[in-house]
């Protein structure tokens, strides 16, 4: 097994980095608003992420940070202002994997990351852009604000 050059090595810690971050902000979600829909499901989701970078992590003896996102995140007024900011984390995941699709040759890492991307494209931002499409009523079993 050929070892991650240091640009892949990089590229694999940014994509476990940017699955951290969106972790963490659907957990802050969770935490303000109740299990609600579609954060729950999606915070599942980038766990899964999470594990399949860390597995990549571990093959290639890359050490595994913690996740330095947890209580750093952003906050939202309503359920509806984290789904529009869930879908601008989305695209803005698409771009993230395609820049660092061009910096490997590895089979493996490629996967991982077309995976990840796809699930995110997919899966993701249609069920942001739904919830979104709710409108300021979009529900949840928690307070409409979380501030404070």
């Amino acid at each position: 097994m050929t070892p991650l050059s240091e640009p892949e090595r990089a590229a694999v810690l940014e994509a476990l980095d940017d699955e951290h971050l969106a972790w963490a902000t659907y957990d802050q979600v969770l935490h303000d608003f109740g299990p609600v829909r579609p954060f729950l499901n999606i915070r599942a989701a980038e766990a899964r992420h999470i594990g399949a970078l860390e597995a990549l992590c571990r093959r290639y003896a890359v050490p595994i940070p913690n996740n330095p996102w947890i209580g750093r995140v952003p906050r939202y007024d309503s359920i509806h202002d984290a789904c529009l900011a869930g879908i601008t984390a989305e695209i803005e995941n698409a771009a993230l994997y395609e820049r660092l699709n061009a910096v490997t040759q590895h089979p493996d890492v490629l996967r991982v990351f077309h995976n990840l991307c796809s699930a995110s494209q997919q899966r993701h931002l249609p069920a942001f852009r739904r919830c979104a499409s709710r409108g300021r009523d979009c529900g949840g079993n928690g307070p409409r604000t979380a501030r404070g």
